[in-house]
């Protein structure tokens, strides 16, 4: 039998038809190339801290007081999901915040409706779209007064409320960063999770000293282990956080 013309060995074409005699290595290829991106996924997955339980919830309905700085903040009256007397971020689509939807309803009544987050005690929601998201109904109560728990000096992590309270699991490193900052940006709630607790909750509402929004200042030190001070103040069930811009330094 003469040797095969070297005209006729099997050569792969883009946009042609695969010789038949390349199958196999085809599919050998493609199967190596996924058991190696499944693999490397799975140990990079593997590697994360895990961020305990927590996460979307399902749908959930609430009745409550909003409360709109220094961020929008929810404290139940009646609802199936939370329990009465709870207090909840509020959170809007995407990387929004939920401010400019509860800014004319602060101190009123309302009902609420969207995603239900939650990661330990610290409760939110992801408001639906539109003006069935949150409205004003019929009801009475009032916003509870703050508790001042005192001056604190807490080591912790700045984060954003959206991601760490469940919509999606908190990361770590530079896109985890990134896309922190990206949604604090957006409006969303900052949270101090801080490695000790005060009334029994490491989670922290983070405003500036004066009681409003997070100074920008402090988004340089988002996603990292920080040292900070400040009044802390209790607003129902969660604690507010006032950080003191310039006492923020990292942690050694």
């Amino acid at each position: 039998m003469s040797a095969p013309d070297a005209d006729d060995a099997p050569f792969f074409i883009g946009w042609a038809r695969p010789d038949r005699r390349l199958w196999g290595f085809l599919v050998l290829t493609a199967v190596v190339f996924f058991v190696g991106a499944f693999g490397t996924s799975y140990l990079i997955a593997a590697t994360q801290s895990d961020p305990g339980n927590g996460g979307r919830m399902g749908r959930a309905e609430v009745t409550g007081i909003v409360q709109a700085a220094p961020y929008p903040i929810l404290h139940v009256l009646e609802s199936a999901q939370y329990p009465d007397g709870a207090t909840i971020l509020l959170m809007g689509q995407g990387k929004n915040g939920a401010q400019s939807r509860v800014n004319d309803l602060d101190g009123q009544v309302v009902r609420a409706t969207g995603a239900q987050l939650n990661r330990g005690d610290l409760d939110g929601m992801i408001l639906r779209g539109g003006a069935n998201g949150v409205q004003a109904v019929d009801g009475s109560g009032t916003l509870p007064e703050p508790e001042d728990l005192g001056r604190w000096r807490l080591t912790g992590e700045i984060c954003d409320g959206n991601c760490l309270a469940g919509a999606m699991r908190p990361g770590t490193g530079l896109a985890h960063r990134a896309c922190a900052n990206l949604c604090l940006a957006g409006g969303l709630p900052p949270v101090f999770v801080a490695t000790d607790t005060v009334g029994d909750s490491a989670f922290f509402l983070v405003a500036g000293p004066d009681g409003g929004p997070m100074p920008d200042a402090l988004l340089d030190f988002t996603a990292l282990l920080v040292r900070a001070e400040g009044r802390v103040e209790r607003h129902g069930s969660m604690n507010v956080f006032l950080v003191e811009p310039d006492s923020v330094e990292l942690a050694r």
